[in-house]
């Protein structure tokens, strides 16, 4: 029996199966790998090895949803993988630089760059990049924490003080960026406080269940009015009972029906950027919180194919 040479190879690992490469004309979307963690958290570092796991994990999901979405959202954003940023986990002045890079070079052809995290800190690189391009942008932050905290100049950098950075470097337009799904403890009284202070607006999981998502959003999509939109979604904000492979677990968060029907109601928002970060594979119990990253990404493609007017 003769074989062709494609048929003696394996393909790279890439999300969904689609195909590995940088975008080109056509390109709506592309996934980017980021395998960085600072690794200073003191008992919980392993993000850095939660790009690679939800692509393994990504081979369970299916491109159609008859209920829902009966249309593949790959093949209508002509979806590219470019792989992983090639960095050195905890150099993280060179690590955000060459993050940034690689973004930058997504960013700049008009397809939304899609960032598997690594952990919180990786929003700073891929909002310059994204900020470049898009002089109006806002962000929509759905996180357990605000990562919004004051910083200690002598170690700047951290995956708390990511939004902190963001807004300071005004990288983004504060007074219209919400944090949504906060919730639990944290070390330092008046968290809240500084985070109000940067001028973002702070929702807690209490107010958004109470309110509804839809209503929720539609007032964020009320004030956002049409700007350009960085959607960065934690994966802790779900409960560790369905995500627990994550870097700072905290009980009483989202379950997996409600963090897709609060994704669902974003149809509205101009997203022009995504990271989704905080899977931490040491952690996972079953590669469940993996797997449950790689269809909240699915979920994101779906939203992005919507804003566009692609498919049913």
């Amino acid at each position: 029996m003769t074989l062709a040479a494609d048929d003696l190879f394996t393909s790279p690992t890439t999300f969904m199966g689609i195909p590995s490469g940088r975008p080109e004309a056509g390109c709506k979307a592309a996934i980017l790998g980021v395998p960085f963690d600072c690794g200073i958290h003191p008992f919980r570092v392993g993000c850095r090895q939660g790009p690679d796991a939800v692509r393994a994990q990504s081979a369970l999901i299916r491109r159609f949803n008859p209920t829902y979405a009966d249309f593949d959202p790959v093949s209508l954003l002509g979806a590219v993988d470019c792989g992983n940023v090639r960095l050195t986990p905890s150099r993280i002045l060179d690590a955000f630089n060459r993050i940034e890079k690689a973004a930058w070079r997504i960013v700049e052809t008009g397809a939304v760059p899609i960032g598997i995290g690594g952990d919180g800190s990786i929003s700073v690189p891929l909002a310059r990049a994204t900020a470049r391009r898009h002089k109006d942008l806002v962000a929509l932050h759905i996180d357990s924490h605000t990562d919004a905290y004051t910083y200690d100049p002598n170690d700047k950098y951290n995956a708390a003080t990511q939004f902190t950075h963001i807004a300071e470097e005004k990288l983004i337009d504060a007074s219209s960026s919400w944090h949504i799904g906060i919730r639990g403890s944290t070390y330092a009284q008046g968290v809240l406080q500084q985070t109000r202070g940067l001028g973002y607006r702070v929702l807690s999981l209490d107010d958004l269940m109470r309110r509804g998502f839809g209503q929720t959003i539609a007032e964020f999509a009320d004030q956002a009015a049409g700007l350009p939109v960085y959607l960065c979604f934690d994966m802790d904000v779900f409960d560790p009972s369905v995500a627990p492979g994550v870097a700072s677990p905290t009980w009483g968060g989202l379950t997996a029906r409600e963090g897709i029907d609060l994704v669902r109601t974003l149809t509205g928002l101009n997203v022009v950027a995504i990271d989704v970060n905080t899977i931490s594979p040491p952690h996972d119990v079953n590669n469940m919180a993996a797997h449950l990253c790689a269809h909240m990404i699915y979920e994101m493609m779906v939203l992005l194919c919507r804003q566009r007017g692609l498919g049913a």
